[in-house]
């Protein structure tokens, strides 16, 4: 995956903010760098993407569980689909 889209991803991350004002106690936040790296890697892994097309439902899935084991967070599903729906038209171009 390219660099631009790992910046529009961390970008789409940053504006959503799942830690609202904790986000500010995180003090290795990095723009969500880790987090994108981790989702990138489940989605590599988990759907062998891009060779295979990814749903926005499983992308959700796999934004989800790492941004709440990431900060101990209970994002839902529909919590992430917005975001995940945004991401996965930049991962789709």
């Amino acid at each position: 995956m390219n660099q631009d889209k790992i910046e529009q991803f961390k970008a789409i991350l940053q504006e959503w903010n799942p830690l609202g004002t904790a986000e500010n106690n995180i003090t290795d936040l990095n723009d969500y760098e880790t987090e994108v790296d981790d989702i990138i890697f489940n989605l590599k892994i988990e759907y062998d993407f891009p060779e295979k097309s990814i749903t926005q439902k499983q992308l959700s899935k796999i934004i989800k569980e790492v941004v709440n084991e990431a900060f101990n967070l209970h994002l839902t599903h529909s919590e992430c689909d917005a975001n995940s729906e945004e991401i996965l038209k930049i991962l789709k171009d």
